[in-house]
């Protein structure tokens, strides 16, 4: 950004002091003014300048108090301010830094000096803003990859499974608004909503035969397909972050039952972490209702029938409690992925 850009406030309640800052800075910077702290804020919040020259001793409000407020406020707490003022002591310049001011310098001004803090703070501004702009596209672009493994490694699980559709992000959606539903905070929930895709990562490691066999499986058949969840968590704790560590608490006990009898550990209660238990909910209610090629989908009536008889066995009666208290949007869901299925 070139120095013409730059705009540059000055904040004084003597006008010869805002004259001798216009000569000094006029030439070089886009100007404005204020000559009381309460108009110092309405300028800044309408211009959003790059950088503030702000005198301490002001009726009503001083410079202190005026920079306490410009630093509470999140879209304007960046900007640097350097106080400009006749204060010396040491302890004043002390409490400058304290409040968020970046430098001090002393009246009567020296227009050398001047010139060089601007100019020294205006680059440390925009090499801030820049360093921020990076770090922004650089987490952006860390999000998209992360979406986009996720979104691998849903489908890799279910490659095989000829007749799942969109039951992975489906049940993921129905997972999210449950856990919402149960107090989880929103970015939680949303973490929960892009681990649980993964939840069956594991089939890839399961034969063909298996997976594809049109009827029931077999005790032998059923023993292979159980380790899957094993097969799941080894492959998603390799990644030591926090939605993968979730994905793979997902994907290890998502078979846990309520009451002890599921599987691989056969957990218990509380024991089973929640966002299993959640999963476990979302993904028996879609499996229920959508067509496999061992059985026909069945009535709502009948999959949330289901639900209800089987809480407090395979389900966490609680989070069935609240999965009944959203049954409205539940069906919403189902129907915004219907729609997305048949087209």
């Amino acid at each position: 950004m070139s120095n013409q850009k730059w705009r540059i406030l000055v904040v004084d309640d003597e006008p010869n002091n805002l004259h001798l800052m216009m000569q000094v800075l006029g030439d070089k910077y886009q100007m404005a003014y204020a000559t009381s702290g309460k108009e110092a804020l309405d300028i800044v919040v309408k211009m959003k300048p790059d950088l503030i020259l702000l005198d301490i001793m002001m009726p009503e409000m001083d410079g202190y108090e005026t920079c306490r407020k410009l630093k509470a406020d999140p879209y304007i707490s960046k900007i640097p301010v350097i106080f400009v003022t006749a204060m010396g002591k040491e302890e004043h310049e002390s409490l400058g830094f304290e409040v968020g001011g970046v430098d001090y310098v002393t009246k009567p001004v020296s227009v050398p000096v001047v010139l060089a803090r601007v100019a020294t703070h205006l680059a440390l501004y925009n090499q801030q803003r820049a360093c921020e702009i990076t770090v922004l596209e650089r987490t952006a672009e860390l999000e998209a990859s992360q979406h986009s493994a996720i979104h691998m490694l849903g489908e890799a699980g279910h490659y095989n499974d000829t007749d799942t559709g969109v039951h992975i992000w489906r049940m993921a959606a129905f997972a999210g608004a449950i856990a919402r539903a149960h107090g989880w905070r929103a970015e939680q929930a949303e973490m929960l909503e892009l681990a649980a895709p993964m939840h069956d990562t594991g089939k890839i490691g399961i034969p063909d035969a298996i997976l594809k066999k049109p009827g029931k499986l077999d005790a032998e058949e059923w023993q292979i397909m159980k380790n899957h969840s094993r097969i799941g968590h080894g492959i998603l704790c390799k990644c030591d972050t926090p939605l993968f560590r979730m994905a793979a608490d997902i994907a290890l006990y998502h078979h846990e039952k309520w009451d002890g009898g599921g599987y691989p550990e056969g957990l218990k209660g509380d024991q089973i972490p929640e966002s299993a238990r959640i999963v476990a909910l979302a993904d028996v209610f879609d499996a229920l209702t959508m067509k496999r090629s061992y059985k026909d989908a069945w009535p709502l009536d009948k999959a949330l029938k289901e639900i209800r008889d089987t809480t407090g066995s395979h389900f966490d009666p609680f989070l069935v409690e609240s999965f009944f208290s959203i049954q409205n949007e539940i069906m919403e869901i189902k129907d915004t992925w219907n729609r997305k299925e048949l087209s």
